[in-house]
């Protein structure tokens, strides 16, 4: 009990901003997962939502009377919807996972599933930012919105595996870094900085590996026969 306490109560300083060491933590929950889903290891789905049940608490910061009293409600309610859909993913990738220990083949998602990821993460961010401006998130709501839709796309699109879900996570760090640092969420604000590196990288290594798998396999070329 007096671990659990230290973790939701432990605080660090950063010239005049006080940081929530379990912000620290479940971002480097995240980051673990993150490293495991580039690998496609199954282990990645539990290590992110360990990492998301803790900045739940976090991103709740006016409810649970934190150093940082800001409600980030897009950032709150994505980590509820990363649990729901990292289940899914660890039972999908669980049951495709192979002998080598690589649970998914990548693969892209194709013409019509990008262009219902992006009507999707734009007509999501419509309509959620009207709601969370009702319920009171942080300003620029839109960004807050943008997050939450970005990031349950991603997190589908990883299930899924495919390739372009490094890229909608790009398009979530753009926004998340300034919406955070704002926020004074300063430890999140710089973890998506090194989120940003990571799933560019993400998305070359999966992409490199699609194609690998696409390069048409050249049989041996029989050996010339033995003269006497």
């Amino acid at each position: 009990m007096q671990a659990i306490h230290w973790l939701f109560d432990a605080t660090f300083h950063v010239g005049d901003q006080t940081v929530l060491w379990r912000e620290v933590i479940g971002n480097l929950f995240g980051l673990i997962s993150a490293l495991g889903g580039m690998r496609r290891k199954v282990w990645a789905w539990p290590i992110g939502i360990v990492g998301n049940a803790l900045l739940f608490t976090v991103f709740l910061g006016a409810v649970f009377d934190t150093p940082n009293p800001v409600n980030l409600l897009g950032q709150a309610g994505r980590q509820i919807m990363f649990i729901v859909v990292s289940i899914y993913g660890w039972y999908a990738w669980k049951r495709s996972q192979g002998g080598g220990g690589s649970a998914v083949e990548p693969r892209w998602a194709g013409l019509r599933a990008r262009v219902v990821l992006v009507v999707a993460l734009v007509g999501g961010t419509a309509i959620l930012t009207p709601i969370f401006t009702a319920l009171g998130s942080y300003a620029p709501v839109w960004a807050d919105a943008w997050i939450f839709m970005g990031s349950l796309l991603a997190t589908y699109g990883m299930a899924k595996g495919w390739v372009e879900f490094w890229l909608i996570w790009v398009a979530v760090d753009i926004v998340g870094v300034p919406l955070l640092l704002s926020a004074g969420y300063w430890a999140s604000g710089i973890m998506y900085i090194v989120y940003g590196a990571f799933t560019l990288t993400g998305f070359f290594v999966w992409a490199r590996t699609r194609r690998m798998r696409d390069l048409p396999i050249i049989p041996d070329p029989a050996p010339a026969p033995l003269r006497s």
